[in-house]
């Protein structure tokens, strides 16, 4: 029973991930309906404010879903949000057995789904694949948790270590193929972040092209106000949206820029968390993702190695700031994943 539990809760959980960039800050939820082995319905939650999955793949079993199991990746909610209880679908469609990778820590569920389940006199098993689950929906449960958002650190350096030569010069480190990857990233997030020191030396968009599903927030932390008024982030600022962390002036904000005062890492992710800011992307340079590393504020790591030797000792390493003192303070990254990129190798880690 447990490996056809894991195999179907991996269905789900594939399932879920179709939702990525389209539900946060709510989970990814996907979920699967089988009866004598055989899978009569299947959804995902699609949007925010849509329907959960338990709904899609409840209503595509129709009358097979009665004394059925059903695999969803999260627990059935059973509280009345944007949409009713999924506890409600679930004993109406009369399923039999319920199979769910984990808990739902939202304070308004907290296992309750799984008791008012039971209550009904419903099988119900949570802990199938459950570190798969958390992994998938590891910035909503950072959001839920902590009420700030996932922090993603990304760079592009080469073999030796560098993310620019000793002029400044860092276009390009990367091949094609790893910047259409980075556009794609920036498609699922809340806000892109860089320094006064980035902004001024390559005046970037910071969009994604082709378009993703969300468009982030760009972020440029300027402690002395000095992003210029010219550049391509303020003058599109009334088309996508552009906070300014630091000193701002009239100009900013007449060109539709909203300006923070400045302050620490701390508060700054308390305050998108408060604006339910589910992942943000860290694109740097070496001071700003230093300082995100020395408030310990790094998740997950996306790091672009390409096979290119620069040299120099003016040249700049990827994470500067303070450090640590020891190696054994150094942030670990429990979890790796390496992919070549039509030459550049692509390393994913997780804390």
């Amino acid at each position: 029973m447990k490996a056809n539990d894991d195999h179907w809760i991996r269905h789900a959980l594939a399932l879920a991930a179709r939702g990525r960039g389209n539900v946060e800050p709510n989970p990814m939820v996907g979920a699967v309906v089988v009866r004598d082995g055989v899978n009569v319905g299947e959804g995902w939650h699609r949007r925010y404010g849509g329907p959960h999955a338990e709904v899609f793949a409840l209503t595509a079993a129709g009358e097979a879903a009665r004394g059925a199991t059903l695999y969803v990746t999260l627990e059935p909610c059973c509280h009345f949000g944007k949409t009713p209880p999924c506890t409600d679908a679930v004993r109406t469609a009369g399923v039999a057995r319920v199979v769910a990778a984990m808990a739902d820590p939202f304070p308004q569920v907290g296992g309750r789904g799984a008791t008012l389940l039971r209550e009904a006199g419903i099988d119900v098993s949570v802990g199938s694949c459950e570190a798969e689950a958390r992994r998938l929906n590891a910035p909503y449960l950072k959001l839920v948790g902590t009420g700030r958002p996932y922090v993603h650190a990304k760079w592009a350096m080469t073999l030796d270590g560098k993310i620019a030569t000793r002029t400044g010069d860092s276009q390009w480190i990367s091949n094609v193929a790893s910047r259409r990857l980075v556009h794609e990233l920036r498609g699922y997030m809340d806000a892109i972040l860089v320094g006064i020191g980035t902004a001024l030396a390559d005046d970037p968009q910071l969009t994604a092209r082709p378009p993703g599903p969300r468009v982030a927030t760009r972020i440029v932390l300027d402690r002395r106000g000095r992003l210029p008024p010219e550049s391509r982030l303020v003058r599109t600022a009334r088309e996508v949206p552009t906070i300014v962390v630091g000193e701002g002036n009239a100009a900013l904000v007449e060109a539709g820029c909203e300006v923070l005062s400045s302050g620490s890492i701390d508060g700054l992710l308390d305050e998108l968390g408060r604006r339910r800011f589910t992942n943000i992307l860290v694109e740097g340079g070496g001071e700003v993702l230093g300082s995100f590393l020395d408030a310990r504020q790094i998740d997950e790591a996306h790091v672009f190695i390409a096979p290119r030797l620069a040299g120099g000792t003016l040249a700049r390493g990827p994470v500067l700031g303070v450090g640590v003192e020891r190696m054994a303070e150094a942030l670990r990254l429990e979890a790796w994943n390496v992919e070549s990129i039509e030459g550049d190798v692509y390393l994913r880690g997780w804390k």
